[in-house]
């Protein structure tokens, strides 16, 4: 499986974005999926995560609430929706791949893995 993420941007605090997943593989409906991030001068944190049919997902407790994670295997691509978006958000954002829903940590361990994109919220 083989991922790219897109979507990021310059956005002003309280606006919205939305960072796509692509997925090629005809795997990929199977997998989970972990969206990830990484602050300048920070470890990479779990963000949110959804299960290969979609029925399970989960946040971190500080983007509960304002990201909604969602994904559609006909088109190979999971979704960040980025809503009430703060400074301290600003991040480069990766999505990766598993068998298992991640629910924490910097996402080691996971299989699959795509080159991040910048999201940078300015206050």
């Amino acid at each position: 499986v083989q991922l790219q993420a897109s979507g990021g941007g310059l956005v002003q605090a309280g606006g919205s974005l939305r960072l796509s997943c692509a997925a090629s593989g005809h795997t990929f409906s199977s997998y989970a999926v972990g969206w990830f991030r990484q602050a300048p001068g920070k470890e990479r944190e779990f963000v949110a995560a959804i299960s290969w049919s979609g029925g399970v997902t989960r946040y971190a407790n500080s983007v509960k609430g304002r990201f909604t994670i969602s994904r559609d295997n006909t088109k190979n691509t999971v979704y960040l929706q980025l809503n009430s978006l703060k400074p301290e958000d600003t991040a480069v954002y990766y999505c990766a791949a598993d068998l298992t829903v991640p629910a924490s940590g910097s996402g080691y361990g996971m299989d699959f893995w795509g080159k991040g994109t910048l999201v940078t919220v300015s206050s």
